[in-house]
């Protein structure tokens, strides 16, 4: 199961909307081990597509030397699509190397940029195996 908090679940919907069309991509940290996402990274999609994201290279490179610098590691990754359902295509499932993140999945299908209903889930993607996640949302961190 996500545990995620109210604002960074906010923050990743504001992003997918604030990129569509294209989709939207970024990473939230969090303490190593803790499995407890806290800190939001929203990322450039080095890709510029409706249809497909992709970090920049050395973006992802920084983000991980600063992360290991914190002592963190990514508890989500985040990617929005913009014309299907959430859930992860073969590209994503292909390209999930992060065995102990959760990837959040954020549909805009429906509403676009626009204020309306998005859906909003999670997933674990080991060994191409894909597997959904309940999310719960808290209005604050709980320890």
């Amino acid at each position: 199961m996500l545990t995620i908090t109210q604002e960074l679940h906010d923050q990743i919907v504001a992003h997918a909307r604030r990129d569509h069309p294209d989709e939207a991509c970024g990473v939230i940290a969090g303490p190593a081990g803790s499995d407890r996402p806290e800190r939001f990274i929203p990322m450039l999609n080095a890709a510029r597509s409706p249809t497909f994201y992709e970090f920049d290279s050395s973006d992802l490179l920084r983000l991980y030397r600063e992360m290991d610098d914190r002592d963190e590691e990514p508890v989500v990754i985040y990617h929005s699509h913009t014309a299907t359902e959430a859930y992860p295509s073969r590209t994503d499932i292909a390209y999930a190397n992060e065995p102990g993140a959760h990837y959040v999945l954020v549909s805009t299908a429906e509403c676009g940029n626009e204020e309306g209903p998005v859906s909003f889930r999670s997933f674990r993607i080991t060994d191409g195996e894909v597997t959904e996640e309940e999310v719960r949302i808290v209005p604050a961190r709980q320890e």
